[in-house]
């Protein structure tokens, strides 16, 4: 046999071993001939997709970010009812009746307290306010309530219900030919008028940047209907940013750059577009890596459709005893996701998501693909979303239930041969943060903290576990080590500092991490504590930067990390 047709990879090997393996199968994996790379591919790799989907997850924080519309009216107090009114009557019963007076029972809560009472005419009128502010708090707010003439003496007090509907939905003039309603607006003509639909229209059209919308509401042509009059402008549709920064590894490049193109309403239907390159930068050594990712964001109401795609792919360079081998991978990330909106009033927020992903990745050495480390899964996530606003705070939870599923060409994984990962892992994960704006010594100050955890009772592959260990999980580390198991959280906290009411922040963290499961057990520790210093802001509206310090707290001893880790990130609009 001729050992130089298993060339190069053979050559991991010494001759003879290579012949007396190989000779006598025609092909091998690649993962039997080389101990040193292919045992460790999946580790690598994994590392290297973990650190590339927390910088997704931030590009597309950036470029999707969220909008929060929060119409109010002025509340006034109400008094307590009055004693000894007279001439009064007994009142046992309240009834609300008119048109749809069938949605508003729950208004009639408000008058438990008048029950029983003696009430006069000041009572009545306080009744009826009552009534009506509870149903002004619930966004109704051209939706009366009125008393008529009636009989007091049997204990029954009517109220009548008149609901205020929307008699036209348009724009004001002059408007643009891109100016779309249908699927921004979530309520229709003839429909009862409420705050929230408005709220959730403006939200609609407010989340592409370049727009600018109000709604009014104004009296209809008939009694107890209002139009919605639509105010709509926008600027230039297309943006071009370009970002620096020094989040990759060093094996496959340390300073990544990026060149992100977003179309803001491309199709004129209040949607959202953009596609980001990036590459490293700076190269001194035989290593790179390149990415790419497509975004597509579509409202309809209280829906919203998203599309994404990414790809990520990178190679470098390992000295093996007798030569350099070239050591690459490839992985590629789908998803399609559904939103509703499913409850919001003046203070809270409650979303559903539903998500379905697929993702490959590959490994090669010398162009010659390691068979047992493709990956190809797929998959769907269910989550709810809550936001809620506490005084000044802000609050959000997350919960998401992920399930990996055996079809459209997903891949059993080696693992499972002996119970150490699976091909349809189950697994929860969740988040909760809070965002606190505060004063002290006449400066604005603001406190956040955050929670992100994983739970998962069986084993999964490393692609699939929660990893600590970074600038985007626990900082004051570099990230070229970190710690990943099957379960395990994060807590990041953070005190910014408004300097003299700028546009900078200067801000210091404290993170903690830790991991727990069967993964674990081979690992150096399971926990990681680490603190940064950093200053942040914007230079004339379109220039912004992050610059900051770290340092780890504490550390397995074997743990290797640099003593300080300094980072940046700048970002220009053009």
């Amino acid at each position: 046999m001729n050992c130089n047709v298993i060339a190069p990879l053979a050559r991991l090997l010494s001759t003879s071993l290579a012949c007396l393996v190989l000779h006598p199968v025609a092909l091998v994996s690649a993962s039997m001939l080389s101990p040193a790379v292919p045992q460790n591919a999946a580790t690598i790799d994994a590392q290297k997709q973990n650190r590339q989907q927390e910088r997704e997850r931030v590009l597309q924080q950036q470029n999707t970010p969220e909008t929060d519309v929060r119409l109010t009216r002025p509340t006034t107090s109400l008094p307590d009812y009055p004693a000894n009114e007279s001439p009064c009557f007994t009142v046992n019963t309240f009834t609300l009746a008119g048109d749809e007076a069938s949605r508003f029972q729950w208004a009639l809560e408000a008058a438990n307290g008048a029950k029983g009472r003696c009430l006069g005419s000041q009572g009545i009128l306080l009744v009826i306010n009552k009534v009506q502010n509870a149903i002004l708090e619930q966004g109704y707010v051209t939706t009366r309530v009125m008393a008529q003439e009636q009989d007091l003496t049997k204990g029954v007090f009517t109220l009548m219900l008149q609901p205020g509907r929307i008699a036209n939905i348009r724009f004001a003039e002059p408007v643009s030919y891109r100016a779309r309603a249908w699927n921004a607006v979530p309520t229709r003509s003839g429909n009862i008028l409420n705050l929230r639909d408005i709220e959730q229209a403006l939200e609609n059209f407010k989340r592409v940047p370049n727009v600018e919308a109000d709604i009014k509401i104004v009296p209809g042509a008939q009694e107890a209907t209002s139009d919605l009059v639509i105010t709509w402008k926008e600027s230039r549709p297309f943006h071009l940013s370009l970002g620096l920064d020094d989040s990759g590894s060093e094996s496959t490049g340390k300073y990544q750059g990026s060149t992100t193109l977003s179309i803001d309403a491309p199709f004129a239907q209040n949607d959202l577009f953009y596609v980001n390159l990036g590459r490293s930068l700076f190269r001194d050594g035989p290593y790179d890596s390149r990415s790419n990712t497509v975004n597509y964001t579509f409202p309809i109401g209280y829906w919203s459709f998203s599309a994404n795609y990414n790809d990520y792919d990178y190679y470098q360079n390992i000295a093996n005893a007798n030569e350099i081998l070239t050591y690459s991978g490839k992985s590629e990330n789908a998803q399609f996701t559904v939103s509703r909106l499913l409850f919001r009033d003046q203070l809270h927020k409650t979303t559903l998501n539903l998500r379905g992903y697929r993702r490959h990745s590959t490994n090669a050495v010398d162009d010659i693909e390691l068979t047992q480390q493709e990956r190809r899964a797929t998959g769907w996530e269910l989550g709810l979303n809550q936001r809620s606003y506490l005084g000044d705070a802000t609050l959000d939870a997350n919960l998401n239930w992920r399930r990996g599923i055996g079809a459209f060409g997903a891949l059993r994984v080696p693992e499972e041969d002996n119970n150490a990962g699976t091909s349809r892992p189950s697994l929860v994960t969740g988040d909760i943060s809070l965002n606190q704006p505060f004063q002290w010594a006449s400066q604005s100050w603001r406190y956040n903290t955050s929670l992100r955890w994983q739970w998962s009772n069986q084993p999964l592959i490393p692609q699939d576990r929660l990893s600590i260990g970074g600038r985007y999980t626990v900082r004051g580390f570099d990230g070229e080590q970190n710690l990943s198991a099957e379960k395990g959280l994060i807590w990041r906290n953070e005190l910014a500092w408004k300097v003299l009411a700028s546009n900078h922040e200067l801000y210091w963290g404290v993170d903690y991490g830790r991991v727990d499961g069967p993964a674990a057990r081979n690992l150096a520790g399971q926990q990681l504590v680490g603190s940064a210093i950093g200053l942040r802001g914007t230079l004339w509206q379109r220039f912004s930067y992050d610059l900051f310090a770290g340092v780890p707290v504490n550390k397995p001893e074997s743990f290797h990390t640099s003593g300080v880790t300094t980072g940046f990130s700048i970002n220009l609009q053009l």
